[in-house]
């Protein structure tokens, strides 16, 4: 059983999946931060600032007026959270663009090694063994009677 365990893991796919997932959830890191601290910031510069976050409806409960999402949900009140839902949304739509324009520029960079590759001449073979030993067959020919 431990035998089959280590040939499983040993395969190539299932590694390559293990570090597909690893370097996805660094990227995703990445991505996040990328839309938090860097995308979002300039679109609430031409938004005003809103952030749809903290609105939300109250379906049923006692809820101080003005009070925040966090707020309002830690007084046991039920609430429609639809900011929250929103801002999701918006960032999920950010995201995928950001992704979106990485596949982009990464399709672009293998298709430029890939035209480089087809660009670069081929080294020009050298001559067969049949074309060599016709050569030989021609010379000794050419050669004439021994003396």
């Amino acid at each position: 059983m431990i035998n089959e365990f280590k040939d499983f893991i040993a395969k190539g796919n299932v590694m390559d999946m293990a570090v597909g997932i690893i370097i996805g959830a660094a990227f995703t890191a990445i991505v996040t931060s990328l839309v938090g601290d860097l995308i979002n910031p300039i679109i609430g510069l031409f938004t005003g600032g809103v952030d749809f976050t903290n609105n939300y409806a109250v379906l049923s409960g006692e809820v101080p007026a003005g009070a925040s999402l966090e707020a309002a949900r830690e007084t046991g009140a039920s609430v429609f959270a639809y900011g929250a839902f929103l801002m999701a949304v918006i960032n999920f739509l950010i995201i995928a663009w950001v992704v979106f324009m990485l596949v982009k520029m990464v399709n672009r960079v293998k298709e430029a090694a890939a035209k480089k590759e087809e660009a670069a001449p081929e080294a020009p073979a050298g001559p067969t063994e049949k074309d060599l030993l016709m050569e030989i067959r021609d010379a000794l020919t050419n050669r004439g009677p021994a003396a």
